[in-house]
């Protein structure tokens, strides 16, 4: 088979594993034509009467608004926690948008198929493009040539470089991280991560400084202070001690894909496929796995105002921890469609983004935690 197309059927395939129910790239198959992918990063997201029930991939803060952002560039706002939802007013493309993140209550970024990046300065009400996937594997390239050693390394760093901008928009961005309204990250298919100092006007490869030969895909970040925790697929986990600036390799206790990270206090916590889910109480310590009850893949999770870590597993189930990520509760949950991502609402809700749209969830109550 085609490595490009193999290559496109993994990322679909851990995509699909996530629950989001998509292809890795915006066409209806691997094997559509880049003319057909490019349409989608020139057309607007439509107006529909029922964006509300649609399939929602990611939820976040803006202030005291909740953003939530899905398939076909679909993004919606709630001022009420979550109770009322309404479609932001322009959105200018219509692939999938797989993550968004707010810096501050007006300044927010998505990202999402195409390898787009969009930027809202207005609390996500409307959205400009500021990255996609041909533009990001030209800075690809371009780090590549400036770092060519003449050596068969560097000779196949510019291979792979070269490969990027050749395939076209074709580059699945997976999650964005802001640490203020100028400096941000972003990662996804391929190995791809960039990073921006002026808001997202100019991006630059930093895949040099994760430095994976293997070009895992990395499906998120995680940042609590000066550290940064990036995973991914094949157990791919580097850290970053100084704001990004550099990364180091993690020695994974799972060689399996990870979906997600959390960092609380000096700990961090990671999870993915099958139930896995480990915990760190503190750069360097050893990673010691956590007992999920059951065997789902665990796929989204958040840290709640209280300090706590609240976990989604692909059955629904909410797993909650308040000792950083020791130990994890079963908490009830709200009988529905599948979740994709939650956040915590000004009121200390709980809002799962789902396969289905939007679900407000009753707060969690941290007294019953162990009884």
């Amino acid at each position: 088979m085609n490595t490009r197309i193999s290559t496109r059927r993994r990322v679909g395939a851990a995509l699909l594993a996530l629950g989001l129910g998509l292809p890795p790239l915006h066409a209806a198959t691997p094997e559509a034509p880049p003319a057909a992918r490019f349409d989608l990063l020139e057309r607007p997201a439509a107006s529909s009467p029922r964006a509300n029930t649609a399939l929602l991939l990611a939820i976040t803060r803006a202030g005291d608004r909740l953003v939530a952002v899905g398939e076909r560039g679909t993004v919606l706002l709630s001022d009420d926690n979550g109770a009322r939802w309404r479609q932001a007013d322009a959105v200018p493309v219509s692939v999938a948008l797989t993550n968004v993140h707010f810096a501050d209550a007006q300044h927010g970024w998505a990202v999402g198929h195409g390898g787009v990046v969009l930027h809202s300065a207005d609390g996500g009400k409307t959205w400009a493009r500021q990255l996609d996937g041909r533009q990001a594997a030209q800075r690809v390239l371009e780090a590549a040539q400036a770092a060519a050693t003449g050596d068969a390394a560097g000779a196949r760093r510019l291979a792979d470089a070269q490969r990027l901008v050749d395939d076209g928009p074709d580059k699945p961005l997976l999650d964005v991280h802001f640490v203020d309204a100028q400096r941000g990250f972003v990662v996804g298919a391929y190995g791809l991560a960039l990073a921006t100092e002026d808001g997202g006007r100019s991006w630059h490869s930093i895949m040099d400084r994760i430095g994976d030969p293997r070009g895992r895909h990395l499906y998120a970040i995680a940042r609590q202070g000066a550290r940064l925790l990036v995973v991914g697929e094949q157990g791919a986990m580097f850290a970053s001690e100084d704001g990004g600036a550099s990364f180091a390799p993690l020695a994974s206790p799972y060689n399996g894909t990870f979906f997600g990270a959390l960092l609380a206090g000096d700990g961090a916590v990671v999870f993915g496929l099958r139930g896995n889910l480990f915990h760190q109480p503190a750069p360097g310590a050893t990673w010691s796995k956590v007992n999920t009850g059951r065997g789902e893949s665990v796929i989204a999770g958040t840290r709640l105002a209280d300090g706590a870590l609240v976990l989604v597993d692909e059955a629904g189930r909410l797993l909650r921890s308040s000792d950083g990520g020791a130990r994890f509760e079963e908490q009830p949950a709200s009988a529905g469609p599948r979740f994709t991502a939650l956040a915590e609402g000004a009121d200390k809700t709980l809002v799962m983004a789902s396969v289905r749209g939007p679900l407000r969830l009753a707060p969690i109550d941290s007294s019953t935690e162990g009884k």
